[in-house]
């Protein structure tokens, strides 16, 4: 059976598809426009607003990791997941009936970012709901995919909606749209704590074992090189703008079609991705999809002038599937019977990127340009792939 046909006749995965459907039309109403809103829009000076992101990064990461956590010791999931879509329905609600200096930092520095934990808890919930490691990969980059759409789809429409002159801050009825949908799905088709059809075993581990477990050499090598993998595609949305602004013949227009049709690719990809992962190993794929995406990274301040730039869509869209989607299963196998754990790892790996990218960004900037920027993190993302892999391979060779 395929994976798209296991998705759509089990009614926990169909919820969860959904459920991520409505996470990305959330994303992609919010992240690309808060820096317009807060600096342009409610008046927050620039170094005030990195402040706010490293204020949203932390409780992002912390929320994720305890949500986890807590979700693995007492079993609470649905209970967790409904507090994070809450807070992201009030974050909402907050910016668009109040907006004000004081609930930018309340939506985007703090109950945003405690809401994007039910990311991770998603994948948590369809780990135990399909606990079969056979065609997990596959199963994942389906419901994965959802996010994808979605993130297209309003990409799409908020491009239309501003050419027509909407006021930028309606973005936040679209966020509060799908924060409400998002709410409305835990309280009527999540499995209620205690009542699912699978186990759900609890952990036993206090929070200092539960940190240890994640602490374990064997575990934050992965998540390290993880990190530095997915670091290629946070130097991508980094540097796009800025290379298509120094460009004589594109705009901001451009990098919207191009930021689309990368997203558009990962759809057909993610749905290919069950066959190829069961004819490929999951660090070759990684090793493979790394480098097509570090590919497409050069090729942004080599080619961001010339036509040839718009078939790096389609080589971003294919390598960047993998990045995607198969950590997502990685981790949940690496720390097996740890589901809610293994999904707040994909918060931990985005801190880590993220620092990746500040390094290659500020390192790049200082000795050269734009092109040093893309060298230095091509260069980080392929180490993290080509040592995984032969970590991986190592241990396989091993048993």
């Amino acid at each position: 059976m395929s994976a798209l046909s296991i998705v759509a006749r089990h009614p926990t995965l169909r919820m969860i598809g959904t459920a991520l459907f409505l996470v990305g039309v959330f994303n992609a109403s919010t992240y690309p426009y808060q820096s317009l809103i807060a600096i342009e829009v409610i008046g927050l000076s620039k170094p005030a607003f990195s402040g706010l992101l490293v204020l949203a990064s932390i409780m992002a990461v912390s929320a994720s990791v305890l949500s986890g956590i807590l979700g693995d010791q007492h079993g609470q999931r649905r209970l967790i997941a409904l507090v994070a879509t809450l807070c992201s329905a009030l974050g909402m609600g907050l910016m668009l009936f109040f907006p004000s200096t004081l609930s930018l930092i309340l939506c985007h520095g703090i109950l945003v970012p405690i809401g994007s934990s039910i990311f991770g808890q998603l994948f948590a919930l369809a780990r135990l709901a399909h606990p079969s490691t056979e065609g997990r990969d596959g199963i994942f980059g389906v419901v994965r995919a959802a996010l994808s759409l979605a993130f297209l789809a309003m990409l799409i429409f908020w491009t239309w909606a501003f050419g027509a002159n909407i006021a930028v801050t309606s973005v936040y009825i679209s966020g509060a749209l799908a924060a409400l949908g998002l709410v409305t799905l835990v309280l009527l088709l999540w499995p209620r704590d205690g009542q699912t059809a699978w186990e759900d075993t609890r952990s036993g581990l206090n929070f200092k074992q539960a940190f240890r477990e994640i602490a374990a050499p064997h575990v934050l090598i992965r998540l390290l090189l993880l990190g530095a993998i997915a670091s290629a595609g946070g130097l991508y949305m980094t540097v796009i703008s800025l290379v298509f602004d120094q460009s004589s013949n594109r705009g901001p227009a451009d990098v919207a079609l191009y930021v689309g049709l990368v997203a558009g690719w990962e759809v057909p990809a993610l749905m290919l991705l069950p066959y190829a992962s069961r004819r490929v190993n999951r660090s070759t794929l990684i090793a493979i999809g790394t480098t097509l995406y570090c590919c497409h990274v050069i090729a942004l301040p080599l080619l961001a002038g010339s036509p040839l730039i718009w078939a790096m869509t389609l080589v971003a869209g294919l390598g960047g599937t993998t990045m995607l989607a198969l950590p997502i299963a990685y981790y949940q196998d690496l720390l097996n019977g740890r589901p809610g754990t293994a999904g707040a790892m994909l918060a931990l790996q985005k801190l880590i990127s993220d620092i990746c990218v500040a390094a290659a960004f500020a390192v790049g900037t200082a000795i050269g340009g734009y092109t040093t920027v893309a060298i230095l993190g091509v260069s980080i993302a392929l180490s993290g792939a080509l040592a995984l892999y032969l970590l991986d391979h190592r241990a396989t060779a091993a048993s």
